[in-house]
């Protein structure tokens, strides 16, 4: 199946966006990468490179939301299902060679106190990561309000791990932060 020019172009955004950061990425790099002339990248997305980091962050986040959804039904109990993901996202940016790390971080951080529509993109991908956290952990029987607050938890942990793991080159910090996401979630005797 041949994909458009359009698709191409958030492609290659969402992996040097991933990579480099909104700033560290520019418009004709973006084309370059999507085998697209500059002139197709502004046709298709005519609010320049903060349209297509937009798009881009939409398509990255509903990769990484599909990340979690597979991920978390390897496992019944939601206590191993989040372990499994760490150790998932800790082999992923391992072989990655600790460069493809959250595909929303870098942007969200880069446009921090900006009421930019990369923030509101960024936070609608962080609340619908929760919300699959929350619903897996509501399957578990897990109550509500706990399991908002855990999935709250368990996103922003993880968040926190890769960027650690990434910064140290280790999979410690996602291994050790799986491990511990797990025991807290054991602990509510569920």
């Amino acid at each position: 199946m041949q994909t458009s020019t359009r698709d191409r172009i958030v492609v290659a955004a969402a992996r040097l966006l991933q990579r480099q950061g909104y700033v560290g990425t520019g418009i004709k790099q973006i084309a370059q990468e999507a085998g697209a002339t500059l002139g197709s990248v502004y046709h298709a997305f005519p609010g320049g490179k903060e349209a297509v980091a937009v798009a881009a962050i939409l398509h990255s986040g509903e990769e990484f939301a599909e990340l979690l959804r597979r991920t978390l039904s390897t496992e019944e109990h939601p206590a191993d299902a989040v372990d499994a993901c760490a150790r998932e996202l800790a082999t992923g940016l391992r072989e990655s060679g600790w460069v493809d790390g959250c595909p929303v971080t870098a942007a969200a951080l880069e446009t921090l106190g900006t009421d930019s529509e990369i923030q509101r993109v960024c936070a609608q991908a962080l609340r619908r990561w929760e919300d699959l956290v929350h619903d897996k952990l509501l399957a578990g029987g897990y109550p509500s309000p706990d399991a908002r607050e855990l999935a709250t938890t368990v996103i922003a942990a993880l968040e926190g791990a890769e960027v650690t793991a990434q910064v140290t080159r280790s999979e410690e910090p996602l291994r050790v932060t799986g491990r511990q996401l797990a025991r807290l979630l054991r602990s509510y005797g569920i």
